[in-house]
């Protein structure tokens, strides 16, 4: 119980508490520091460097390396954060959407299609 709520997990996802915050504060701390370019290039540069710089675990860094923003999640990323990363990758909305839902981007495209009629 979080605050007085009782809150049901949704299968498939991960709540962002304050386990997922202290689990994550490394990784965040990192993707943060993407809002200055010099930073975004020393990282492109040599990510495995810049990783280590800021103290990330071998599962964040394997997520990294994997370009699995789902993975990032589970390892404490927080998703505003982590679309500053997604950016560096080239990945889009919708790269991450097909992430979630566990299709093609060209599946999840064709849903998004199918929905709007």
């Amino acid at each position: 119980m979080i605050c007085g709520v009782n809150r049901q997990p949704v299968p498939g996802t991960t709540i962002f508490d304050g386990e997922q915050a202290q689990r994550g504060y490394a990784l965040n701390k990192m993707t943060f520091s993407f809002n200055d370019a010099v930073n975004r290039q020393a990282f492109l540069a040599d990510e495995d460097a810049y990783c280590a710089k800021f103290g990330l675990d071998p599962e964040q860094r394997e997520a990294v390396r994997k370009r699995d923003v789902l993975a990032l999640i589970a390892a404490g990323g927080n998703v505003y954060y982590l679309a500053k990363l997604a950016g560096i990758f080239g990945l889009d909305m919708q790269d991450i959407g097909a992430q979630q839902t566990g299709v093609t981007k060209a599946e999840f495209q064709a849903r998004l299609q199918d929905a709007a009629g």
